[in-house]
């Protein structure tokens, strides 16, 4: 945003006001040099690739590759569940270290809905646990440490393109987990960046890429490579569910003890305003809150319906106990209702 000055007073105050204008510009100029400066891509790669290791999986005559970074001096790491799920009941894990150290790694535990898994190694040698930062916004430089395509401690920069994304990938079978805040970014990302780590300016982890966009032809045959739409979970949530796992062994979430499926306004055609309750669990959450089988859900914490991924966001954010305001219609009567959340965990074996 600029200004235009027009001044009509005499030469010397002028003079004074080109003066202090000469002086802004310079310490702007001098400010972001001293910001670029403390960016610097061969300090954040120096810093933050020792924490990052490459994740090999093997199941079978199948095998793939994934990233993953170090949280402490244990050994523990963290990774996305769908780079390792693929090895869990009979195949192996193997963490490769930046200096070519290969260790046999086991599963500490593993999060299907928010496709987040620790893993554990025996480090022979001293582990750079990898910094949490704080939160980024649109336009900051990133950089995303991993290795894509098997192409191990490879490292590329872009910036934060958006905030708030909410994205479903690949979980365990045929099911999907879903991402909610995601960090987008055009930095790099491709297979193999999964689990991997997105910095920040200092080296901090700011987000762990979990998947990257791709095009597809004019057959609708998909075209490989990055085209700059790349989704990570938020580093502070990553770590939340990355020490329960640590502590527990799983993760809890909270349930609403019902199962909806979206309502599509007739004259429209394609947008949901409601979820229709399709089955209500004896004593759970949605029983109590005084839901019923054929209630529509029209509102969720203050928030329209827009999307059933709603009502698996708020489970998977907040925890049992938390309270959540619905809105709903039965029978054409508007009314509202506090619902406790219950307790609901991903039940799958760890190993």
């Amino acid at each position: 945003m600029s200004r235009l000055f027009r001044s009509t007073w005499f030469p010397l105050v002028a003079a004074l006001v080109l003066v202090s204008v000469v002086a802004l510009v310079a310490g702007i100029g001098w400010s972001r040099a001293r910001d670029s400066a403390l960016c610097n891509p061969r300090d954040v790669a120096r810093s933050t690739m020792p924490s990052v290791v490459t994740i090999l999986v093997s199941a079978g005559a199948s095998s793939g590759n994934g990233s993953g970074e170090f949280l402490d001096t244990d050994g523990h790491i963290l990774t996305n569940n769908h780079v390792i799920s693929p090895g869990v009941g009979g195949g192996t894990i193997t963490v490769q270290r930046p200096n070519g150290e290969q260790l046999p790694a086991t599963i500490v535990g593993r999060d299907n809905d928010t496709d987040l898994a620790v893993l554990k190694v025996d480090p022979k040698s001293s582990v750079t646990p990898i910094r949490f930062g704080s939160p980024p916004t649109v336009g900051d430089q990133v950089f995303a440490i991993g290795a894509p395509l098997g192409l191990a401690d490879t490292f590329t920069a872009g910036v934060v393109s958006s905030l708030g994304r909410s994205i479903r990938v690949p979980a365990d079978g045929d099911t999907t987990a879903l991402v909610t805040s995601a960090v987008q970014t055009d930095a790099s990302i491709n297979p193999g960046n999964s689990g991997g780590t997105l910095a920040n300016c200092n080296g901090e982890l700011v987000g762990v890429p979990t998947a990257g966009a791709t095009a597809s032809d004019s057959l609708g045959v998909p075209v490989g490579g990055s085209i700059g739409l790349g989704f990570a979970i938020p580093a502070a949530f990553a770590q939340r569910i990355a020490q329960e796992l640590i502590s527990n062994g799983k993760v809890t979430h909270g349930d609403f003890g019902m199962s909806v499926v979206p309502v599509v306004r007739a004259d429209e055609g394609i947008a949901p305003d409601a979820l229709f309750v399709s089955a209500v669990t004896p004593g759970g959450a949605a029983a109590l809150a005084g839901l019923r089988q054929g209630d529509l859900i029209t509102s969720l914490d203050g928030q329209r319906i827009h999307s059933a991924d709603q009502l698996q966001a708020i489970s998977i954010t907040k925890k049992p106990g938390d309270t959540v305001a619905i809105g709903y219609q039965r029978d054409g009567t508007d009314a509202t209702t506090s619902l406790t959340l219950g307790t609901s965990t991903f039940a799958a074996p760890a190993g």
